[in-house]
């Protein structure tokens, strides 16, 4: 049974299969901020990472490593590009391969859009709510050219303040969110969301 410590580790997840994609560009900056806060994070890459189309029982080295890193994980930035207004094929099937281990756990999103990506984030917080995961009340949308440089690095100065400001507060209350969810999981009190969690 997990329980509640010092430390609070954030999981980035790229969702891209692309080299260089500005998703996971976007996501390795709200991670670093996020390390400024306190948090320790990793980054989970399905492109290099790549798990098999998920089937009930289904085992290989990536969903063991894959399943490390979510048990790992306190909370969660989930990041994909906008495709034909749904989230990477990838990153759905990272979600049904560890809806369980996602219930008490904070979730923010970034996405890659050149339409701002509204609909790719409501289908996220849809599927991450059907795993009684808790997300963030607002993302960050990213529109590849406009808001990075030549060299990548990001050029969008409003953007970069809103990527600071979620991952600030993915922090701050994903640490009570699932502080108060473990304290849940260890008492014996019945009337929680968290006693149908219990062993």
């Amino acid at each position: 049974m997990p329980s509640v410590t010092n430390t609070f580790n954030v999981l980035g997840v790229a969702g891209s299969t692309r080299q260089n994609s500005y998703s996971a560009k976007a996501l390795r900056i709200a991670l670093e901020n996020a390390k400024k806060h306190g948090a320790e994070v990793r980054i989970l890459e399905l492109g290099k990472t790549v798990l098999p189309l998920y089937n009930l029982g289904s085992q290989s080295k990536e969903v063991e490593q894959a399943a490390e890193a979510v048990g790992w994980a306190n909370a969660f930035i989930l990041a994909s590009p906008d495709y034909h207004g749904s989230m990477s094929g990838a990153l759905k099937n990272f979600l049904d391969h560890f809806y369980e281990e996602f219930a008490g756990k904070v979730f923010g999103y970034i996405i890659a859009s050149h339409e701002k990506g509204l609909t790719v984030m409501d289908q996220m917080r849809t599927a991450v709510r059907q795993c009684y995961g808790w997300s963030m009340p607002y993302g960050v949308s990213i529109n590849g050219e406009q808001d990075f440089g030549p060299g990548g690095e990001m050029s969008n100065a409003r953007l970069a303040k809103r990527l600071h400001m979620m991952s600030r507060d993915l922090v701050a209350y994903g640490k009570l969110i699932n502080g108060q969810f473990v304290r849940d999981l260890g008492s014996t009190e019945q009337d929680t969301f968290a006693s149908h969690y219990r062993p």
